[in-house]
């Protein structure tokens, strides 16, 4: 089984490249944060016959996430089950008898707000959900952009960016809380090097070609199913196309 997440920062935007993507690379499961449309005006239509079933969830201009596969998708639930009521944030559903956790952690917006500290109270209710609703040695894929950077292989330029809501203790430690509930990064199993990135900004001058990025995305797997895992790999190329996301494929493969 060959599993993927890609934070497509507005699906519609995407359509193209997600389409052209799922047909060269033949995942059997993608899943999608950062949808940015209100659950009436997904694009149901543009992938209709795209060969993937689909599940979806979001809001106007911000948010959303969204899972494809290639089997039947079983016991969807949308969101943590704790309170506040949720942002459309998070996908939990079972293909091939896999619990896939597809979760668009919340960005946080810089470290003396409001909302930086609702990342780390989500974080929190995140590893509360997985305590309740799943066992370490059950086969479980937690998925998406968690956006952290969780060591200095992970920034282009760890000493300059130290501090930001995405590479800062506070949040390396609320998401080594989560990960210690028994999970362990697929993309670090396979490669202990930096350097290796899935993001880079818009906003800085010619930062991919200087691969001026970020490791923000993950493919987090729990023992029974980090024992079946083969690969993990960064699809740079979706990256380098006309109107990108600013985000790209990362992908893992499993034995059946």
């Amino acid at each position: 089984m060959i599993v993927a997440t890609f934070n497509a920062n507005s699906i519609r935007s995407r359509i193209g490249i997600i389409l052209d993507w799922l047909a060269e690379q033949k995942p059997d499961v993608l899943c999608v944060q950062e949808t940015k449309v209100q659950d009436v005006d997904f694009p149901v239509e543009a992938f209709g016959d795209c060969g993937y079933e689909f599940v979806f969830r979001g809001q106007k201009k911000y948010n959303g996430v969204a899972l494809f596969s290639r089997y039947p998708i079983e016991d969807v639930e949308f969101g943590l089950d704790s309170e506040p009521a949720d942002e459309p944030r998070m996908i939990t559903a079972f293909v091939n008898d896999v619990a896939i956790v597809n979760t668009y952690v919340p960005q946080g917006t810089s470290p003396d707000s409001e909302r930086f500290q609702y990342k780390l109270d989500w974080f929190k209710r995140l590893h509360r959900y997985f305590e309740s609703h799943f066992s370490p040695d059950e086969a479980v894929l937690w998925m998406g952009d968690l956006n952290v950077a969780m060591d200095e292989r992970d920034v282009h330029n760890a000493k300059t960016v130290w501090g930001s809501v995405c590479y800062c203790q506070e949040s390396i430690d609320a998401i080594s809380d989560v990960v210690e509930w028994g999970f362990e990064d697929m993309f670090r199993k396979f490669s202990d090097e930096g350097g290796q990135y899935t993001f880079w900004d818009y906003r800085v001058r010619n930062g991919v070609e200087r691969n001026a990025g970020w490791r923000l995305d993950y493919v987090m797997a729990t023992a029974a199913m980090s024992a079946k895992c083969r690969r993990c790999w960064v699809d740079k190329e979706p990256r380098m196309k006309e109107r990108p996301s600013d985000h790209t494929f990362l992908l893992a493969e499993f034995d059946d």
